[in-house]
């Protein structure tokens, strides 16, 4: 009799302890359980991670999915294979950039005004984040794998040209630019940008490039001292 009772009195104060204990957080959700966008960008970013690492002929999929903490298989359900993969990052680098863009073309600004926003849209979105390491593996792989090379000129430089090359001839035109150079090679442009990247990669700790200067520079040279 004295052990049931003592048995009900220990389960009481075990009862109560539970009661007032903190509250414990649920576990982080693993990549396995989270929702499958989430997984998918979790993929994207081991990837990103592995090709900077290995480059894009050492990356492999194995590498990529403990990265990303899920299994090989998991990495199938969304890119068909390593190609397919590293070509969605490249999208995913140049979305911003042709964003902007896209929205430029539907408005009526300034040359000057236009070029600023696209190179502030770069420095802020592609060179500030690691999306410029694409960049970088794509200099250093692309002669080696011409594919690469031929997928990032359709999806990336054909595209922002198509876009920047009317607007520009429109400017000079208008008698916004000086002369027709930048309308003829766009590239021009876009140029500091890539050395911008370039330098990060092999000089940048050596001697820091102020990005952001450079743009206010480039652009008051393109413009040889204009306003508009």
């Amino acid at each position: 009799m004295a052990r049931a009772v003592s048995s009900r009195g220990g389960e009481r104060s075990r009862s109560a302890a539970r009661a007032n204990a903190p509250p414990v957080d649920p576990p982080a959700a693993k990549p396995r359980s989270l929702p499958a966008e989430a997984r998918r960008a979790a993929i994207l970013s081991a990837a990103l991670e592995e090709f900077c690492a290995r480059g894009y002929e050492g990356a492999r999929l194995a590498d990529v999915a403990k990265r990303a903490g899920v299994a090989k298989g998991t990495i199938y359900l969304y890119f068909a294979d390593k190609e397919a993969l590293f070509q969605e990052l490249v999208r995913s680098m140049v979305s911003p950039v042709l964003g902007a863009l896209t929205q430029l073309r539907e408005v009526d600004i300034p040359a000057r005004l236009l070029i600023e926003t696209l190179l502030n849209t770069f420095v802020r979105e592609v060179y500030g984040t690691r999306r410029r390491d694409i960049i970088r593996l794509i200099l250093s792989e692309g002669p080696r794998f011409p594919a690469i090379a031929e997928f990032y000129y359709r999806e990336v430089v054909g595209r922002v040209l198509a876009i920047l090359r009317p607007l520009l001839q429109r400017a000079a035109a208008r008698g916004e630019l000086p002369g027709d150079a930048l309308a003829r090679f766009p590239q021009l442009i876009v140029a500091p940008m890539l050395v911008a990247v370039m330098w990060h990669g092999l000089f940048d700790k050596f001697d820091p490039l102020d990005v952001d200067e450079m743009v206010r520079a480039h652009v008051d040279i393109l413009f040889a001292g204009r306003t508009g």
